[in-house]
């Protein structure tokens, strides 16, 4: 039987620096390696989760998520495949606390990149900072989900705008609140239906903000002149400049309005399941990257 594969996850912390970016590595005194900070899975923990979870741990600082860089796999002495999600993060304003374990991590620092290079162990480790150092600067994140599950529409009496959240999309809807917390937003947007409001309702109550109601983001009706794609990404390049901002919409919205902001045709690789979402990383008015979550 083959060892049931390792899942980790970690990322690539930077904060300003005049004109550049430092960024963050440490020192494992059990390896006696320079790394990023980085760990395992707790369990059926999300990998973003875990990524943000192993960042405060292993340095003391909470990062916000940015963009899903590249994941780095590799086998385990034992035979055993590991895989390490990274994400890219900003260190989040506020004072630093010590590493949990200084038995884990007894340094933090940070460098510029091409000395951060230079100093970590592992060839993965400095392909991740030098693939960094090459993005161009990230200007806004947003978030975009899919509404939770809700049932069934054919099984639904009455008004479908008004068809709730069922036990599982609550339980999904819990989920999306952990993960997209970590971005910091600081508006919620909701399109008309009462699920995609229910879907943003627990990280309303975590982050103590309304949630505004947009039909921009709601499925079109015959009677709308403008295209729901080109309608959506009218409204979401208005919020992009305002507040970070988590918005929940449908799926017959999202997968076209990721294609035209990407330029593409298809809209297949952008099919987003219920219950689950994006984060949109902008350099200006581009759409730098879109990252499933």
């Amino acid at each position: 039987m083959s060892a049931k594969p390792v899942r980790a996850a970690g990322g690539v912390l930077w904060r300003p620096a005049g004109d550049s970016i430092e960024v963050c590595v440490v020192h494992r005194p059990y390896r006696r390696d320079w790394s990023l900070p980085k760990g395992k899975l707790d369990g059926g923990e999300h990998p973003l989760a875990a990524a943000a979870r192993e960042m405060l741990e292993e340095t003391g600082l909470r990062g916000e998520p940015q963009l899903r860089l590249p994941a780095v796999a590799y086998t385990l002495p034992d035979g055993t495949p590991k895989t390490v999600d990274f994400w890219l993060m900003r260190c989040a304003d506020g004072p630093a606390a010590a590493p949990a374990d200084p038995t884990e991590v007894d340094t933090v620092l940070f460098l510029p990149p091409a000395e951060a290079v230079a100093r970590l162990s592992y060839p993965d480790d400095r392909r991740l900072v030098e693939h960094v150092a090459g993005l161009p600067p990230v200007t806004a994140v947003t978030a975009l989900v899919r509404h939770a599950h809700a049932g069934r529409r054919s099984e639904f009496e009455g008004d479908d705008d008004l068809r709730p959240l069922d036990r599982r999309g609550w339980a999904e809807a819990r989920t999306l609140d952990a993960v997209v917390s970590l971005i910091g937003p600081r508006r919620l947007v909701a399109a008309t239906p009462l699920r995609c409001r229910q879907t943003l309702e627990p990280l309303s109550a975590r982050l103590g903000l309304p949630i505004e109601t947009d039909p921009a983001f709601a499925e079109p009706s015959e009677a709308d002149a403008l295209p729901a794609r080109e309608r959506a990404a009218a409204r979401l390049a208005r919020l992009r400049d305002g507040d970070r901002a988590a918005v929940c919409s449908q799926g017959r919205v999202i997968p076209g309005l990721l294609a035209l902001l990407h330029g593409a045709d298809d809209t297949e690789p952008y099919r987003t399941p219920k219950g689950t979402g994006w984060i949109l990383t902008w350099s200006g008015d581009r759409l730098l990257a879109s990252s499933r979550i």
